[in-house]
């Protein structure tokens, strides 16, 4: 029979590694801080307790179902989404297999994965790694252009299930989840009081600054986390340097050797040819002839600052009133303020966001996807339909076909 002290040590084993996994300090009394001094959690029953965000050092602990506090900055306009009362989710007992593991946390991965690259793959397991098995999913954002965006939704999911089989059923493929905040609204509805986000540390404060400032107005959660996944070198070797931007270039440069380097030994040659082909038809380009059609900034910001930075200053882009998209959190909103690399932008709804420059792209609205033509011209037995088939397969003309064939009389 373990004795009190063994059960006491095993008890706060549990709820230290949960709280090594949030980045969390204890008091040394059973108190845990976040890193800007703020309590948020005590060691009850072997588990992490939270509390409310508002609780500060040196005041009276607040009850764990008090109400969280409004954040104190947010647009005069805004306009608050609808709250659910869907019932908080149980913690899980001591006695269920998931003992130590709080229930009422999600973590949360969002992303463009356009492509998926061995990058993202670190990104999934610093996220898994943060749930200390707790719930995880991974939202792929619904964007699509033929620049930045060059595979739909749905193919994406489909090869990001076969880059990364071990996050298979963490992979989450809903049309509704198109920004962050739909997914964190999601995820109060559904009941969690807490939620932990895991982004690269070149977005860490852009995400930590958004969704902390609508809490208790677009959502209502206890605690909100925003974990780096480690640190990104654009100019890195491997894994660190890897990124969407990189596969992207190597595509148009019809570089396959470059691009295979950035996609994860799970992938065999042949997926890998197709998911290479799939990015280069998403372009809406045919072989070698990507360079003409679309500029490197267009495509890979990151890998021509200098390009996008004389676009920007000549005003050849991001203009006042312009509508963009942020490709970090899909957020869409009209530009409001132009700073020296930044802008200030509000969405249709009246909420307002900051994006550096290389972070947005002109918003499409409705992208037809790779065809380049709206679904109500793609229909049987039109002539858009015709058209777009001929282009597909690189046919200039039906007429000599039809004429080889012609029964002679």
């Amino acid at each position: 029979m373990k004795s009190f002290f063994q059960f006491l040590s095993e008890a706060q084993s549990q709820a230290s590694m949960q709280a090594k996994k949030l980045n969390l300090k204890s008091d040394g009394h059973g108190g845990w801080y976040d890193s800007r001094g703020e309590f948020v959690a005590k060691t009850e029953s072997g588990k992490l307790k939270f509390y409310n965000k508002g609780e500060r050092v040196g005041e009276k602990d607040v009850p764990g179902d008090a109400k969280p506090k409004a954040p104190q900055a947010q647009p005069a306009k805004a306009k608050a989404a609808p709250q659910s009362e869907a019932p908080k989710k149980a913690k899980a007992s001591e006695t269920d297999s998931g003992a130590g593991v709080d229930s009422d946390t999600l973590t949360v991965a969002f992303g463009r994965f356009n492509p998926p690259t061995v990058g993202h793959e670190k990104l999934m397991k610093a996220a898994k790694k943060a749930s200390a098995g707790g719930d995880l999913k991974i939202y792929p954002s619904r964007s699509q252009d033929p620049k930045k965006n060059p595979l739909d939704p749905d193919i994406k999911v489909s090869f990001m299930k076969k880059m990364f089989p071990d996050f298979e059923e963490n992979i989450i493929n809903d049309p509704d989840m198109k920004t962050i905040f739909d997914v964190l609204v999601a995820a109060n509805e559904e009941g969690y009081s807490n939620v932990s986000i895991v982004v690269g540390s070149d977005r860490q404060a852009e995400f930590e600054n958004l969704a902390t400032k609508y809490n208790g107005e677009l959502y209502n959660f206890d605690l909100i986390r925003v974990i780096s996944a480690g640190m990104r070198d654009a100019d890195a070797e491997g894994v660190e340097g890897m990124s969407a931007s990189k596969m992207r270039k190597a595509v148009m440069d019809d570089d396959f050797e470059t691009f295979r380097k950035g996609t994860p030994k799970t992938l065999d040659d042949g997926d890998a040819q197709s998911l290479f082909d799939a990015v280069r038809q998403g372009m809406n380009t045919k072989k070698k002839k990507i360079k003409e059609d679309i500029e490197l900034w267009e495509i890979a910001p990151k890998c021509d600052r200098k390009g996008l930075r004389e676009n920007y200053v000549s005003g050849k882009i991001f203009n006042l009133g312009d509508v963009v998209e942020n490709l970090n959190t899909g957020l869409v909103g009209k530009i409001i303020r132009r700073g020296t690399n930044h802008l200030i932008c509000v969405t249709q709804e009246n909420y307002m966001f900051k994006s550096w420059i290389r972070d947005v792209m002109e918003a499409v609205v409705n992208y037809p996807g790779p065809s380049g033509v709206s679904a109500d011209k793609r229909e049987v037995g039109t002539d858009s339909l015709r058209d777009y088939n001929m282009s597909m397969t690189g046919t200039s003309s039906i007429r000599n076909f039809i004429n080889k064939y012609k029964a002679k009389k």
